[in-house]
């Protein structure tokens, strides 16, 4: 069985780590077009940068909850039985990576790693960004930001994404708001591949109607009684 699962900030929320669109979410606090974007970006980068410090900083904090280690189980369970689990979050944090998921794709980029806007060069790193950075790759100094996909920017590995929905038996989405596209299309991408679909969520997301089954409650409670009941059905 090949499961596709989707997650977002909702599987983070236990952890601490702010979610984005609830009513008392990061963007309800913050002008998105100022921290968020190229252009804010190149108007105000030390305030950008010290937007993702803090963000680096809360990161630090945080412990992978029940949800995570969920997942990571489900990985290891569909592997032993000639299974997949391909798992694509839009979060930028690594609790996925720390409950012990092998291979997530981060479809938005990774809060601990670094990226020169100059000429696209990564690198693992948790350090405050600052002004003074020097590139390596290019020797540019100044031009650090995080390894972030802001808005108006292409999401990664878009093409990967959508082999996997191709291959998978069953499409489920785990804590997303379900307004941020194209991560938001992707269950009408499966129905029209006649995927199965789950939704797993506090509450119903904006095209929670879409979806074949719908779970509610708090990720920490229904990610691990979903997984205890694939792994169980086999």
């Amino acid at each position: 069985m090949k499961i596709f699962v989707l997650t977002g900030a909702g599987v983070s929320a236990e952890s601490g780590l702010g979610t984005f669109r609830d009513k008392d979410g990061v963007w309800t606090q913050y002008d998105l077009n100022e921290v968020a974007t190229p252009e804010g970006f190149a108007r105000n980068p030390a305030l950008v940068r010290a937007f993702y410090n803090a963000r680096r900083e809360n990161l630090a904090g945080a412990v992978a909850n029940a949800a995570h280690d969920a997942l990571a189980r489900l990985e290891a369970g569909l592997a032993a039985r000639g299974g997949a689990l391909f798992l694509c979050t839009q979060n930028v944090d690594d609790l996925h990576e720390r409950a012990g998921s092998q291979r997530v794709i981060h479809m938005h980029g990774e809060l601990a790693v670094s990226r020169c806007h100059a000429c696209q060069a990564t690198w693992p790193d948790t350090a405050p960004l600052t002004a003074e950075i020097v590139c390596e790759a290019c020797g540019r100094e100044g031009a650090a930001r995080p390894h972030i996909v802001w808005f108006g920017e292409i999401p990664l590995y878009m093409e990967e994404i959508e082999d996997a929905l191709s291959e998978a038996d069953l499409f489920v989405s785990i804590g997303t708001s379900g307004s941020v596209y194209p991560a938001a299309g992707f269950v009408e991408m499966a129905r029209a591949m006649g995927v199965p679909t789950c939704e797993i969520n506090l509450e119903p997301s904006a095209n929670a109607y879409v979806f074949d089954e719908k779970l509610y409650g708090p990720a920490s409670e229904t990610v691990p009684a979903w997984v205890e009941r694939v792994l169980t059905q086999g």
